[in-house]
């Protein structure tokens, strides 16, 4: 073989193989990164209460996007009148409350739920607590702040996460208060 066919066979070669691995869909490996579907571990349904209300209307569900950095809604959207008080969910300590691009936020750790453990938060809410502050399910954190977003009215968002990875913050709810009709009693037997 001459030395040009061999470089132009190489040269061919080369630019299949490049074009080949352009097409490839690009996929993290398996146990690579903190994608939000990934969670360690399960979530276990420990909350004692809803942040805000009995049983507020879910007024936009979680979403996640299929990667990191992809369109997705990271929480849930709960439809509240402006004012109405916001509580925490379960029982946990204060890990950031204050003021994001002009929103009130608050983080909240929540106790036993592993290492890294689970976060909950909550905005845009008027804040009535410290960081470093304990609270139990049902302590309330602060008010509803009437702020523009993308609900068609007043709402709550309320967002769960394991170190970088978005949760769905509904898994923390127990069946009982995820049902939706009157309680019912039985018969004692």
């Amino acid at each position: 073989m001459s030395d040009e066919r061999t470089k132009r066979l190489v040269w061919t070669w080369s630019a299949l193989l490049l074009c080949l691995t352009a097409l490839l869909p690009i996929t993290p490996a398996a146990g690579a990164g903190s994608g939000p579907r990934n969670a360690e571990g399960p979530v276990p349904a420990l909350g004692r209460a809803w942040p805000v209300g009995l049983r507020p209307l879910v007024v936009h569900a979680w979403d996640p996007p299929p990667t990191p950095y992809a369109r997705g809604h990271r929480g849930v959207d709960l439809s509240a009148p402006a004012g109405s008080p916001v509580q925490a969910v379960a029982t946990g300590r204060v890990s950031f409350a204050g003021r994001v691009a002009g929103r009130g936020v608050i983080a909240i750790e929540l106790t036993n739920t592993g290492d890294p453990p689970l976060r909950t938060t909550y905005e845009p809410v008027r804040v009535s607590v410290k960081k470093g502050d304990e609270v139990a399910a049902g302590t309330i954190l602060g008010t509803l702040e009437p702020s523009p977003s993308h609900c068609p009215t007043a709402c709550l968002h309320w967002g769960l996460r394991r170190a970088d990875t978005y949760l769905n913050p509904l898994s923390l709810l127990p069946p009982w208060l995820l049902r939706r009709g009157p309680s019912r009693l039985l018969p004692l037997s």
